[in-house]
């Protein structure tokens, strides 16, 4: 889990298909479907679920795993960047001054 599997997941949730979160992102439907396939693989049960296209359309959304899974994720990135801002403020003191 990453940022990039995060925002598709988070572009699923909102756009109702990998397809849809595809577009959205700038991405091929064959790597977004790769990178669900991945994460749902990797976890204890299906973080995206997805149903077949045809006459009624298809379409995806977020298991109640992938809902947890993703906010887990996202307060994780937060703390994380609570606890780096301090040692990132003094490396940015190091870089040249821009105009």
């Amino acid at each position: 889990m990453g940022p990039g599997k995060a925002a598709l997941l988070e572009s699923i949730a909102a756009k109702g298909s990998i397809s849809a979160a595809a577009k959205h992102m700038t991405m091929s439907y064959r790597r977004a479907w790769l990178l669900v396939d991945t994460m749902n693989r990797c976890f204890s049960s299906p973080l995206v679920i997805s149903a077949a296209g045809g006459k009624q359309g298809g379409g995806a959304h977020l298991s109640a795993l992938g809902i947890d899974v993703l906010k887990d994720y996202r307060a994780m990135e937060a703390e994380m960047m609570k606890i780096s801002a301090e040692h990132l403020n003094k490396l940015k003191k190091h870089l040249p001054a821009t105009t």
